[in-house]
């Protein structure tokens, strides 16, 4: 099974996950999501595969969220992805998918969790903190 992302290079989270990924040997297929958005089908399988909903993956910052009025919770399921399949920026990233499982890697170490190898080594992220297969630690 190839190993995917869910990628917005302009995203710092979803650089520093793409980069452990590599830096654990795993040269994964990149979508980027905002030009090849997900089909309804697609974004409903990776909901499900996360296994939180809809709302779980809905970015609220830099993004038509209050504006949409997706605060409501009296939306259903099927139009919250509505909404995401009409606003791409609203799919919260990076989803990745590896053969153990699917998740959103916020924070980005969360990677670790489904990496075939998740032992990286020592990882510096983009804002100086350090990674390692055992967690997190601020060196900056």
């Amino acid at each position: 099974m190839p190993v995917t992302i869910y990628h917005n290079p302009a995203c710092g989270t979803s650089r520093n996950t793409l980069a452990m990924m590599r830096q654990s040997g795993v040269e994964p297929r990149i979508i980027e999501y905002l030009k090849t958005p997900p089909s309804r089908q697609e974004l409903g399988e990776l909901i499900r595969a996360i296994g939180k909903g809809a709302r779980a993956l809905l970015r609220e910052k830099g993004t038509p969220y209050k504006e949409l009025g997706l605060d409501d919770v009296k939306l259903s399921e099927d139009e919250l992805i509505g909404f995401m399949l009409a606003h791409p920026i609203l799919i919260n990233r990076p989803i990745v998918i590896t053969e153990r499982g699917v998740r959103l890697c916020r924070p980005s170490e969360v990677v670790l969790e489904i990496l075939p190898n998740p032992d990286i080594g020592p990882f510096t992220k983009e804002d100086g903190e350090v990674v390692t297969a055992k967690g997190a630690s601020r060196k900056k």
